[in-house]
Protein backbone atom coordinates (compact mmCIF):
# COMPACT_ATOMS: atom_id res chain seq x y z
CA UNK A 1 0.00 0.00 0.00
CA UNK A 2 1.14 3.56 -0.64
CA UNK A 3 2.78 5.51 2.16
CA UNK A 4 -0.13 7.10 4.04
CA UNK A 5 2.04 10.08 4.88
CA UNK A 6 2.66 10.86 1.23
CA UNK A 7 0.48 12.95 -1.05
CA UNK A 8 -1.33 10.50 -3.29
CA UNK A 9 -1.78 11.35 -6.94
CA UNK A 10 -5.31 11.46 -8.33
CA UNK A 11 -6.19 9.80 -11.60
CA UNK A 12 -8.93 9.78 -14.22
CA UNK A 13 -11.92 7.47 -14.51
CA UNK A 14 -12.60 5.18 -17.45
CA UNK A 15 -15.50 7.45 -18.33
CA UNK A 16 -13.26 10.52 -18.53
CA UNK A 17 -10.80 8.66 -20.74
CA UNK A 18 -13.62 7.50 -23.02
CA UNK A 19 -14.96 11.03 -23.31
CA UNK A 20 -11.53 12.44 -24.18
CA UNK A 21 -10.97 9.72 -26.77
CA UNK A 22 -14.42 10.33 -28.26
CA UNK A 23 -13.81 14.07 -28.49
CA UNK A 24 -10.50 13.53 -30.28
CA UNK A 25 -11.97 10.95 -32.66
CA UNK A 26 -14.95 13.17 -33.57
CA UNK A 27 -12.61 16.11 -34.15
CA UNK A 28 -10.38 13.96 -36.35
CA UNK A 29 -13.12 12.39 -38.46
CA UNK A 30 -13.44 15.06 -41.19
CA UNK A 31 -9.77 15.58 -42.08
CA UNK A 32 -7.66 13.39 -39.81
CA UNK A 33 -6.60 16.28 -37.58
CA UNK A 34 -6.69 14.90 -34.03
CA UNK A 35 -6.14 17.31 -31.12
CA UNK A 36 -3.30 16.00 -28.97
CA UNK A 37 -3.47 16.51 -26.08
CA UNK A 38 -7.25 16.81 -25.95
CA UNK A 39 -8.81 18.97 -23.23
CA UNK A 40 -11.97 17.83 -21.49
CA UNK A 41 -14.34 19.56 -19.08
CA UNK A 42 -15.21 17.26 -16.14
CA UNK A 43 -18.48 17.40 -14.16
CA UNK A 44 -16.96 19.37 -11.27
CA UNK A 45 -15.22 21.90 -13.53
CA UNK A 46 -11.73 20.41 -13.80
CA UNK A 47 -10.22 20.67 -17.26
CA UNK A 48 -7.46 18.08 -17.70
CA UNK A 49 -5.68 17.37 -20.98
CA UNK A 50 -5.28 13.77 -22.14
CA UNK A 51 -2.44 12.58 -24.36
CA UNK A 52 -3.51 10.32 -27.20
CA UNK A 53 -1.96 6.85 -27.33
CA UNK A 54 -3.27 6.07 -30.80
CA UNK A 55 -5.31 7.48 -33.66
CA UNK A 56 -6.74 5.94 -36.81
CA UNK A 57 -9.10 6.94 -39.58
CA UNK A 58 -10.88 5.13 -42.38
CA UNK A 59 -13.86 5.40 -44.67
CA UNK A 60 -16.59 6.97 -42.54
CA UNK A 61 -14.93 6.45 -39.18
CA UNK A 62 -12.18 7.71 -36.89
CA UNK A 63 -10.83 6.40 -33.59
CA UNK A 64 -8.60 7.63 -30.81
CA UNK A 65 -7.26 5.94 -27.70
CA UNK A 66 -6.24 7.14 -24.25
CA UNK A 67 -4.28 5.09 -21.71
CA UNK A 68 -6.04 5.27 -18.36
CA UNK A 69 -3.98 6.72 -15.53
CA UNK A 70 -5.65 5.92 -12.20
CA UNK A 71 -3.01 7.84 -10.26
CA UNK A 72 -1.97 6.09 -7.05
CA UNK A 73 -5.20 4.13 -6.76
CA UNK A 74 -4.89 0.30 -7.04
CA UNK A 75 -7.43 0.26 -9.86
CA UNK A 76 -7.76 -2.94 -11.92
CA UNK A 77 -8.11 -0.80 -15.06
CA UNK A 78 -4.98 1.32 -14.50
CA UNK A 79 -2.95 1.30 -17.70
CA UNK A 80 -5.67 -0.02 -20.01
CA UNK A 81 -6.27 1.53 -23.40
CA UNK A 82 -9.69 3.16 -23.73
CA UNK A 83 -10.56 3.54 -27.41
CA UNK A 84 -13.47 5.43 -28.93
CA UNK A 85 -14.47 4.88 -32.55
CA UNK A 86 -16.92 7.37 -34.02
CA UNK A 87 -19.09 7.23 -37.10
CA UNK A 88 -21.67 9.66 -38.39
CA UNK A 89 -25.16 8.77 -37.20
CA UNK A 90 -28.47 9.15 -38.96
CA UNK A 91 -29.72 12.74 -39.11
CA UNK A 92 -31.51 13.60 -35.89
CA UNK A 93 -30.26 10.51 -34.06
CA UNK A 94 -28.05 12.45 -31.63
CA UNK A 95 -25.27 10.59 -29.85
CA UNK A 96 -25.77 6.82 -29.62
CA UNK A 97 -23.59 4.19 -27.95
CA UNK A 98 -22.20 0.77 -28.77
CA UNK A 99 -20.07 -1.65 -26.78
CA UNK A 100 -16.81 -2.47 -28.48
CA UNK A 101 -14.20 -5.06 -27.56
CA UNK A 102 -13.86 -5.46 -23.79
CA UNK A 103 -16.90 -3.35 -22.82
CA UNK A 104 -19.76 -5.30 -21.28
CA UNK A 105 -23.46 -5.45 -22.01
CA UNK A 106 -26.17 -5.20 -19.34
CA UNK A 107 -28.25 -8.40 -19.06
CA UNK A 108 -30.07 -8.04 -15.71
CA UNK A 109 -32.54 -5.44 -14.40
CA UNK A 110 -31.76 -3.12 -11.51
CA UNK A 111 -28.79 -1.26 -13.00
CA UNK A 112 -28.89 2.38 -14.18
CA UNK A 113 -29.17 1.05 -17.74
CA UNK A 114 -31.75 -1.41 -19.08
CA UNK A 115 -30.81 -4.91 -20.29
CA UNK A 116 -29.32 -4.89 -23.76
CA UNK A 117 -27.52 -1.57 -23.35
CA UNK A 118 -23.72 -1.15 -23.44
CA UNK A 119 -22.30 -0.86 -19.91
CA UNK A 120 -21.41 2.79 -20.36
CA UNK A 121 -22.86 4.47 -17.30
CA UNK A 122 -25.07 7.58 -17.37
CA UNK A 123 -22.45 10.14 -16.31
CA UNK A 124 -19.80 8.90 -18.78
CA UNK A 125 -22.51 8.99 -21.47
CA UNK A 126 -23.26 12.57 -20.58
CA UNK A 127 -19.55 13.47 -20.67
CA UNK A 128 -19.13 11.81 -24.07
CA UNK A 129 -22.27 13.48 -25.40
CA UNK A 130 -21.14 16.92 -24.21
CA UNK A 131 -17.67 16.42 -25.72
CA UNK A 132 -19.12 15.44 -29.09
CA UNK A 133 -21.60 18.33 -28.99
CA UNK A 134 -18.82 20.82 -28.25
CA UNK A 135 -16.88 19.70 -31.32
CA UNK A 136 -20.03 19.75 -33.45
CA UNK A 137 -20.98 23.23 -32.26
CA UNK A 138 -17.54 24.54 -33.25
CA UNK A 139 -18.05 23.09 -36.74
CA UNK A 140 -21.62 24.35 -36.98
CA UNK A 141 -23.12 20.91 -37.56
CA UNK A 142 -25.48 18.58 -35.66
CA UNK A 143 -24.03 16.14 -33.16
CA UNK A 144 -25.31 12.94 -34.77
CA UNK A 145 -22.66 10.39 -33.87
CA UNK A 146 -22.39 6.68 -33.15
CA UNK A 147 -19.85 6.15 -30.36
CA UNK A 148 -18.29 2.74 -29.88
CA UNK A 149 -16.16 2.40 -26.74
CA UNK A 150 -13.64 -0.44 -26.51
CA UNK A 151 -11.20 -1.55 -23.82
CA UNK A 152 -8.93 -4.21 -25.35
CA UNK A 153 -8.42 -7.01 -22.82
CA UNK A 154 -11.42 -5.84 -20.84
CA UNK A 155 -13.28 -9.13 -21.00
CA UNK A 156 -10.51 -10.89 -19.03
CA UNK A 157 -10.15 -8.00 -16.58
CA UNK A 158 -13.90 -8.02 -15.94
CA UNK A 159 -13.57 -11.47 -14.37
CA UNK A 160 -11.65 -9.75 -11.54
CA UNK A 161 -14.59 -7.44 -10.89
CA UNK A 162 -18.18 -7.93 -9.76
CA UNK A 163 -19.52 -7.41 -13.29
CA UNK A 164 -20.43 -11.06 -14.00
CA UNK A 165 -22.48 -11.23 -10.80
CA UNK A 166 -24.23 -7.99 -11.71
CA UNK A 167 -25.16 -9.45 -15.08
CA UNK A 168 -22.73 -7.27 -17.05
CA UNK A 169 -21.30 -9.73 -19.54
CA UNK A 170 -18.52 -9.52 -22.11
CA UNK A 171 -16.33 -6.92 -20.48
CA UNK A 172 -15.87 -3.98 -18.17
CA UNK A 173 -18.16 -1.12 -17.27
CA UNK A 174 -17.30 2.44 -18.25
CA UNK A 175 -17.66 4.20 -14.90
CA UNK A 176 -17.14 7.49 -13.13
CA UNK A 177 -19.37 10.17 -11.65
CA UNK A 178 -16.79 12.96 -11.33
CA UNK A 179 -14.16 11.92 -13.87
CA UNK A 180 -11.59 11.85 -11.06
CA UNK A 181 -10.19 8.79 -9.29
CA UNK A 182 -9.46 9.57 -5.63
CA UNK A 183 -6.74 7.16 -4.43
CA UNK A 184 -7.96 4.52 -2.00
CA UNK A 185 -11.48 5.96 -1.89
CA UNK A 186 -12.62 2.57 -3.25
CA UNK A 187 -15.49 4.35 -4.97
CA UNK A 188 -15.75 1.63 -7.62
CA UNK A 189 -16.14 -1.03 -4.90
CA UNK A 190 -18.86 0.93 -3.13
CA UNK A 191 -20.55 1.47 -6.51
CA UNK A 192 -20.52 -2.31 -7.12
CA UNK A 193 -22.02 -2.99 -3.68
CA UNK A 194 -24.85 -0.61 -4.41
CA UNK A 195 -25.48 -2.01 -7.89
CA UNK A 196 -25.48 -5.54 -6.45
CA UNK A 197 -28.26 -4.54 -4.06
CA UNK A 198 -30.14 -2.87 -6.91
CA UNK A 199 -29.96 -6.04 -9.01
CA UNK A 200 -31.13 -8.22 -6.10
CA UNK A 201 -34.09 -5.90 -5.51
CA UNK A 202 -34.99 -5.84 -9.21
CA UNK A 203 -34.93 -9.64 -9.28
CA UNK A 204 -37.27 -9.75 -6.28
CA UNK A 205 -34.77 -11.48 -3.99
CA UNK A 206 -35.86 -11.28 -0.37
CA UNK A 207 -32.51 -12.15 1.21
CA UNK A 208 -29.02 -10.83 0.47
CA UNK A 209 -25.74 -11.61 2.20
CA UNK A 210 -22.72 -9.34 2.44
CA UNK A 211 -19.43 -11.13 2.99
CA UNK A 212 -15.96 -9.85 3.84
CA UNK A 213 -14.13 -12.40 1.70
CA UNK A 214 -14.38 -15.50 -0.46
CA UNK A 215 -14.34 -18.02 2.41
CA UNK A 216 -17.18 -16.35 4.30
CA UNK A 217 -19.10 -15.80 1.06
CA UNK A 218 -19.00 -19.48 0.15
CA UNK A 219 -19.88 -20.42 3.73
CA UNK A 220 -22.93 -18.14 3.89
CA UNK A 221 -24.03 -19.28 0.44
CA UNK A 222 -24.05 -22.88 1.70
CA UNK A 223 -25.67 -21.92 4.98
CA UNK A 224 -28.69 -20.31 3.34
CA UNK A 225 -28.69 -21.81 -0.17
CA UNK A 226 -28.49 -18.36 -1.75
CA UNK A 227 -28.26 -17.68 -5.50
CA UNK A 228 -25.25 -15.81 -6.84
CA UNK A 229 -27.13 -12.53 -7.31
CA UNK A 230 -27.96 -12.50 -3.58
CA UNK A 231 -24.27 -12.45 -2.64
CA UNK A 232 -22.79 -8.99 -2.07
CA UNK A 233 -18.99 -8.74 -2.01
CA UNK A 234 -18.90 -5.99 0.61
CA UNK A 235 -15.24 -6.53 1.57
CA UNK A 236 -14.41 -4.14 4.38
CA UNK A 237 -17.26 -1.76 3.59
CA UNK A 238 -20.00 -3.08 5.83
CA UNK A 239 -21.03 0.47 6.69
CA UNK A 240 -21.44 1.37 3.03
CA UNK A 241 -23.58 -1.68 2.40
CA UNK A 242 -25.80 -1.16 5.44
CA UNK A 243 -26.34 2.53 4.77
CA UNK A 244 -27.45 1.75 1.23
CA UNK A 245 -29.78 -0.97 2.53
CA UNK A 246 -31.25 1.50 5.00
CA UNK A 247 -32.39 3.63 2.06
CA UNK A 248 -33.02 0.72 -0.35
CA UNK A 249 -34.20 -2.12 1.91
CA UNK A 250 -34.55 -5.81 1.22
CA UNK A 251 -36.50 -8.01 3.66
CA UNK A 252 -33.44 -9.79 5.05
CA UNK A 253 -29.67 -9.32 5.15
CA UNK A 254 -26.94 -11.54 6.52
CA UNK A 255 -23.58 -10.02 7.36
CA UNK A 256 -20.87 -12.67 7.19
CA UNK A 257 -17.18 -12.58 7.96
CA UNK A 258 -14.20 -14.03 9.70
CA UNK A 259 -13.61 -13.72 13.40
CA UNK A 260 -11.24 -10.72 13.28
CA UNK A 261 -13.39 -8.54 11.03
CA UNK A 262 -16.61 -9.45 12.79
CA UNK A 263 -14.94 -8.60 16.11
CA UNK A 264 -14.18 -5.13 14.69
CA UNK A 265 -17.83 -4.83 13.68
CA UNK A 266 -18.82 -5.90 17.19
CA UNK A 267 -16.68 -3.04 18.48
CA UNK A 268 -18.62 -0.53 16.40
CA UNK A 269 -16.37 -0.19 13.35
CA UNK A 270 -17.99 0.14 9.93
CA UNK A 271 -14.78 0.10 7.87
CA UNK A 272 -13.07 -3.19 8.67
CA UNK A 273 -9.78 -2.57 6.84
CA UNK A 274 -6.57 -3.08 8.82
CA UNK A 275 -5.55 0.55 8.17
CA UNK A 276 -8.40 1.56 10.48
CA UNK A 277 -6.79 -0.36 13.33
CA UNK A 278 -6.60 -3.86 14.70
CA UNK A 279 -8.91 -5.87 16.91
CA UNK A 280 -9.47 -4.39 20.38
CA UNK A 281 -8.40 -7.44 22.41
CA UNK A 282 -9.20 -5.92 25.83
CA UNK A 283 -12.76 -5.33 24.59
CA UNK A 284 -12.85 -8.95 23.45
CA UNK A 285 -11.76 -9.92 26.94
CA UNK A 286 -14.69 -7.90 28.26
CA UNK A 287 -17.08 -10.00 26.17
CA UNK A 288 -15.44 -13.11 27.59
CA UNK A 289 -15.98 -11.84 31.14
CA UNK A 290 -19.65 -11.42 30.30
CA UNK A 291 -19.70 -15.13 29.46
CA UNK A 292 -18.19 -16.02 32.85
CA UNK A 293 -14.47 -16.01 32.06
CA UNK A 294 -12.21 -15.74 35.08
CA UNK A 295 -9.58 -13.04 35.31
CA UNK A 296 -6.76 -15.33 34.22
CA UNK A 297 -8.55 -16.26 31.02
CA UNK A 298 -9.64 -12.65 30.42
CA UNK A 299 -6.05 -11.50 30.86
CA UNK A 300 -4.88 -14.17 28.43
CA UNK A 301 -7.41 -12.99 25.83
CA UNK A 302 -6.50 -9.34 26.37
CA UNK A 303 -2.82 -10.15 25.91
CA UNK A 304 -3.22 -12.54 22.97
CA UNK A 305 -1.10 -12.01 19.88
CA UNK A 306 -4.07 -12.26 17.53
CA UNK A 307 -7.85 -12.53 17.53
CA UNK A 308 -7.42 -16.15 16.44
CA UNK A 309 -5.41 -16.92 19.56
CA UNK A 310 -8.03 -15.18 21.71
CA UNK A 311 -10.79 -17.32 20.20
CA UNK A 312 -8.75 -20.48 20.75
CA UNK A 313 -8.31 -19.62 24.41
CA UNK A 314 -12.03 -19.02 24.79
CA UNK A 315 -12.87 -22.20 22.89
CA UNK A 316 -10.60 -24.28 25.09
CA UNK A 317 -12.53 -22.96 28.11
CA UNK A 318 -15.88 -23.78 26.49
CA UNK A 319 -16.95 -20.15 26.10
CA UNK A 320 -19.16 -19.31 23.08
CA UNK A 321 -17.18 -16.18 22.24
CA UNK A 322 -18.27 -16.37 18.60
CA UNK A 323 -21.92 -15.99 19.59
CA UNK A 324 -21.07 -13.05 21.87
CA UNK A 325 -19.19 -11.33 19.04
CA UNK A 326 -22.08 -11.99 16.65
CA UNK A 327 -24.56 -10.52 19.12
CA UNK A 328 -22.47 -7.38 19.63
CA UNK A 329 -21.96 -7.05 15.88
CA UNK A 330 -25.70 -7.43 15.39
CA UNK A 331 -26.26 -4.43 17.66
CA UNK A 332 -23.90 -2.39 15.46
CA UNK A 333 -25.75 -3.51 12.34
CA UNK A 334 -29.16 -2.70 13.83
CA UNK A 335 -27.97 0.77 14.82
CA UNK A 336 -26.90 1.54 11.24
CA UNK A 337 -30.12 0.17 9.74
CA UNK A 338 -31.91 2.47 12.19
CA UNK A 339 -35.37 0.96 11.99
CA UNK A 340 -35.34 0.17 8.27
CA UNK A 341 -37.58 -2.80 7.39
CA UNK A 342 -34.63 -5.20 7.13
CA UNK A 343 -34.27 -8.31 9.29
CA UNK A 344 -30.55 -8.55 10.03
CA UNK A 345 -28.37 -11.52 10.90
CA UNK A 346 -24.65 -11.75 11.66
CA UNK A 347 -22.65 -14.93 11.20
CA UNK A 348 -19.01 -15.49 12.15
CA UNK A 349 -16.89 -18.10 10.38
CA UNK A 350 -13.44 -19.53 10.93
CA UNK A 351 -10.77 -19.73 8.22
CA UNK A 352 -12.19 -23.01 6.93
CA UNK A 353 -15.73 -21.68 6.74
CA UNK A 354 -16.88 -23.33 9.97
CA UNK A 355 -19.62 -21.51 11.88
CA UNK A 356 -18.27 -19.87 15.06
CA UNK A 357 -21.17 -17.63 16.02
CA UNK A 358 -24.56 -16.39 14.94
CA UNK A 359 -27.03 -13.74 16.04
CA UNK A 360 -30.24 -12.26 14.72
Amino acid sequence: MADEGATLRQGWTTGACAAAAAKAAWAGLPAGEFPDPVALMLPRGERPAFALAETARGEGWASAGVVKDAGDDPDVTHGVLVRATLRRGKPGSGVTFRAGEGVGTVTLPGLPLPPGEPAINPVPRRMIREAVEAVSAARGEPADAEVEVAIPGGEALALKTMNPRLGILGGLSVLGTTGVVVPYSCAAWIHSIQRGIDVARALGLGHVAGATGSTSEEAVRRLHGLPEQALIDMGDFVGGMLKYLRAHPVPRVTVAGGLAKMTKLAQGRLDLHSRRGGVDLPALAGLARGLGAGEALAAGIAGANTALEAFRLAGAAGLPLGDAVAAAAHRTVAAVLDGAPVAAEVVVFDREGGLLGRAG
